[in-house]
Parts: C-alpha cells; sequence; structure tokens
C-alpha cells in the first residue's frame, strides 16, 4: 500500500507565494515519474509540473517561471514552489507519483490541497 500526503496550501494574496510538499509512503521499490496536477472550480484538470527521477522537468506556459518542482528522492519528498501566485491559480493542487513497488507499477494520487490566492 502506497500513500501520498500533501502539504502547504492555504490562502495567499496575488504576488504571494507557497510552498506544497507530498511525501510518499508505503511499499515503494522506485518512484519514477513525481508531479502535480491542480483542478479549479468548473475546469478540467490540469498539469502543474512534473519531474523526473533524474531530475528533468516540464510545466505548463500557464506557470513556467513562477512555479519550481524539486524532489528529494532520498526521501520520496516532491516540492512545488509558487511564486508570485494569482487569483487564476486557485485550484485544489493534487500531487501524483508513478510508483514501482515489487512486481508493479501504478498512479498514486495524493488527496489534494485547497490553493486559494485572493486578489
Amino acid at each position: 500500500q502506497v500513500q501520498l500526503v500533501e502539504s502547504g496550501g492555504g490562502l495567499v494574496h496575488a504576488g504571494g507565494s507557497l510552498r506544497l510538499s507530498c511525501a510518499a509512503s508505503g511499499s515503494i521499490f522506485r518512484i519514477n515519474i513525481m508531479g502535480w496536477y491542480r483542478r479549479a472550480p468548473g475546469k478540467e484538470r490540469e498539469l502543474v509540473a512534473y519531474v523526473t527521477r533524474g531530475g528533468a522537468t516540464n510545466y505548463p506556459d500557464s506557470v513556467k517561471g513562477r512555479f519550481t518542482i524539486s524532489r528529494d528522492n532520498a526521501n520520496n519528498t516532491v516540492y512545488l514552489q509558487m511564486n508570485s501566485l494569482n487569483p487564476e491559480d486557485t485550484a485544489v493542487y493534487y500531487c501524483y507519483a508513478n510508483i514501482a513497488g515489487w512486481g508493479t507499477t501504478d498512479d498514486y494520487w495524493g488527496q489534494g490541497t485547497q490553493v486559494t490566492v485572493s486578489s
């Protein structure tokens, strides 16, 4: 059994910053990709950022230059530093990980953490 536990969401004024964390625990042999998605009210889920085990990253244009993803392989943790936040970033943010156990590889999701940016 694998769990992803997120922390760090909250309320911030436009222009502010937040840092999200997500720790994976359980029966883990290797974590491949780790990332963050978000879902705003009335919108579809969208990719925010991902990072490979080797450290390669990817961002959509909407957050590029403002958000930075990083990971700590030794502690099975991924971080999302969010700067210059604006109200359009308001959403529930979900941690994601593709994890290899012993004999299987599956996708896992966190429970979500709310990020609210006020204007």
